[in-house]
Formats: structure tokens, sequence, C-alpha cells
């Protein structure tokens, strides 16, 4: 949840898996824990075989249920208006499928040049990489992994299920309480680029 708070969402969107599926998700649970792969949550509460077949359901119901209730995290708008006040690109790495990360930004009104989705870890660093991504902004510890690993500087922001000392541990560079420090600390980190 770094730009996004999609908690409410995909709250209702497992909601709505438990009712089709008649297998139990605890949907407050996993909020709680959201940034890894939807597998790796699924596989938590379906048994192995059933797994992909989850994932599909899932992703068949979220249109549905969980773009409507997310909304921007504090400082999101400003922080992607202050990247384009440099003339530099916004571009989203995420574990969410890029069509369905396109559905929140589009619903939001926040434009982005480019949206790499369905990769964590070091699985977002080729992306960063190869879109050119100078700084990296997320609120779990495998995104800093992903900065670590495309050699760009992490910014941590504590608003999703990892806190500062942890971000830092993973390798951030900067760490933040949410994106509404972004655009001051963004001017301090572009002089020279």
């Amino acid at each position: 949840m770094t730009l996004i708070d999609s908690r409410p969402g995909i709250h209702a969107a497992y909601r709505a898996l438990t009712a089709k599926t008649g297998v139990f998700v605890d949907a407050d649970l996993a909020v709680t824990r959201l940034g890894p792969p939807l597998r790796a949550e699924l596989s938590e509460w379906f048994p192995a075989e059933d797994v992909e077949e989850a994932v599909t359901t899932y992703r068949a119901l979220y249109p549905d249920y969980a773009i409507t209730p997310s909304v921007p995290m504090p400082g999101a708008l400003a922080a992607l208006a202050a990247v384009r006040e440099l003339g530099l690109r916004v571009v989203v790495v995420t574990s969410k499928l890029g069509r369905l990360a396109h559905l929140h930004l589009d619903h939001l009104g926040m434009v982005a040049d480019e949206v790499a989705g369905d990769l964590f870890a070091e699985g977002k660093a080729a992306a960063l990489t190869e879109h050119g991504v100078r700084w990296y902004a997320g609120d779990h510890t495998a995104d800093m992994v992903a900065a670590r690993a495309a050699g760009v500087p992490g910014i941590g922001v504590t608003t999703g299920p990892c806190p500062a000392g942890e971000l830092r541990a993973a390798g951030a560079t900067h760490v933040l309480p949410d994106l509404t420090g972004f655009p001051a600390l963004l001017g301090q980190i572009a002089v020279g680029y």
C-alpha cells in the first residue's frame, strides 16, 4: 500500500471468494499481510491442488469488489505530481496483476507511464532496471530487496505491513511514515540528476 489503500476492496474480494467457494478466508487477517503474491495468501486457506482455481476465481471477482472501495494513500497524488514536476516518469511495479493495477490507477485518476505487474522481491528488479527507475518507493521489505537488486535507492514507507526497522534492515535508504514527505525528499535526492 504505497500509492493505493486497497485493503477495503481486497477485504470485500476475499469475503466474496469465501461466499463463492465455501472455503473460509480470514479477510481481516489477509489484509494485514498484503505484499506477497496472491498465491502465497491463498495457499494458507486452500489445499495445494485448489490454489490455482482459487487464484482465477479471486481475480475474476476482483474488479467488482476491490476497485471502487480503494482510495489514494496519504500524499500519493502529491508524490506523483512531484515526480512529474521534475520531468521524470512514474513507473508502478507491483505484485498485483498489471490489468488490475491499471483498474485501480484509472479509478483514482492516477497516471503511470509504465505498469509492471505480477512481480515480487527480486522479480521486481528486472522491471526497475528495464524502465530506468532511479528510486523505488515501497511498503514491504521485498520492495527494498528489489531496489537493492536493481542497484537503486529504496524509499520505504511504513503504510504497509513492515515497520521502519524492517525496511531499513532490508536495505531502505530512506524511510517515511507515508508519502506526504516524499516531494521534499525527492527534491533533496534528485539534485544532480
